[in-house]
């Protein structure tokens, strides 16, 4: 009876000890059918160091429309989007004081005609009298030395004139560039001084402009082909130029690339730039599912059967491609998600 006893004892701490190793088990980790379809062999293996690199949509230049007068914004044509040609009458600055100025020297130079018709009436009375023989030679030099003074101060009354009107023309505002007007924001009746900028309007092509700290310049090279994300719109880029000088410890160079046509001006992408080579881990996509934030894979066991486990995975630059940074060895193999088992 005591040996009966101590028989089932040990029976029930074996039990016990066989439930508590199970629960011992790795949680994440759960067995399911067996597997016959995709699968991928892990192995380690050579790879660009790929680094996110944050940039910016910008275009080469930026053409600023300013003010060419101080005076009161009257009139702005343009709205943030629009198109324009270089050249283009976008808005007017309105300085009344130039108009006053400029009236009064046309009635300045009205005046000075005024003048010069009457030397001129004085200058033909003395020729003909000298002609006759009552004026001396000094009288009607006298007079043509008037008209003279006449004539040529109606033509700086008229040139001053015209001065003042260019002056107050100068109050057109326009387009530098041809491109698209990315900004246009201050309001008409605005007082605006000479220089302020009133439209600011993108000139030359697109580019991606990057930033990159001054240790990890030396891994950029012109032609150098990146990939790009711009919220979800991915594309390639061509390395087009690196700007040779050093800014706050960073190096600039512009990258250029098509499929961006949708993205707005000034818009942040991300860009993978390669800094070196490195041994890593990689599967193709299809192996990983994401479930509430987690990462998911399907490691083949020995005996056919599958078991599930989470990842730490990381982004390669390549949507088809992913990087395993944790749960998955070199030797293991990994089945693809959504074929039949």
């Amino acid at each position: 009876m005591v040996r009966s006893k101590a028989s089932l004892l040990v029976l029930v701490f074996a039990l016990s000890s066989a439930g508590l190793s199970a629960c011992g088990h790795k949680e994440e980790v759960a067995k399911l059918a067996t597997f016959k379809g995709e699968t991928f062999q892990i192995e380690s293996r050579t790879i660009n160091d790929v680094k996110p690199v944050a940039a910016t949509l910008t275009t080469r230049q930026m053409g600023e429309a300013t003010a060419r007068v101080s005076g009161i914004l009257t009139s702005l044509k343009v709205h943030e989007g629009d198109m324009v040609a270089q050249g283009q009458v976008i808005g007017f600055v309105q300085d009344q004081r130039l108009n006053l100025q400029t009236s009064a020297y046309d009635q300045a130079a009205a005046a000075a005609e005024a003048q010069a018709n009457l030397a001129r009436a004085a200058l033909g009375r003395t020729q003909t009298l000298f002609d006759k023989g009552i004026y001396a030679q000094a009288r009607l030099d006298q007079d043509k030395a008037a008209a003279a003074a006449a004539d040529a101060n109606v033509r700086a009354a008229r040139a001053q004139a015209s001065a003042s009107g260019e002056g107050a023309r100068q109050g057109a505002i326009i387009a530098p560039a041809s491109g698209r007007v990315i900004h246009a924001t201050v309001p008409v009746g605005s007082v605006v001084m000479a220089g302020q900028s009133v439209a600011t309007i993108t000139a030359g092509n697109r580019v991606v402009r990057i930033e990159l700290p001054e240790g990890q310049a030396s891994a950029l090279s012109v032609g150098q082909a990146l990939s790009l994300d711009a919220n979800g719109v991915r594309a390639t880029g061509t390395i087009t130029e690196i700007y040779p000088s050093v800014t706050a410890g960073q190096v600039v160079a512009d990258v250029t690339a098509d499929g961006l046509g949708s993205v707005v001006i000034g818009q942040k992408v991300v860009a993978y730039v390669g800094v070196g080579q490195r041994k890593a881990i990689v599967v193709p996509r299809r192996f990983v599912v994401t479930r509430y934030g987690l990462d998911y894979v399907q490691v083949l066991q020995k005996n056919g059967n599958i078991l599930e486990t989470t990842v730490q995975t990381a982004p390669t630059g390549d949507p088809d491609q992913v990087e395993i940074l944790g749960g998955l060895s070199a030797g293991d193999s990994v089945a693809v998600y959504g074929a039949s088992q």
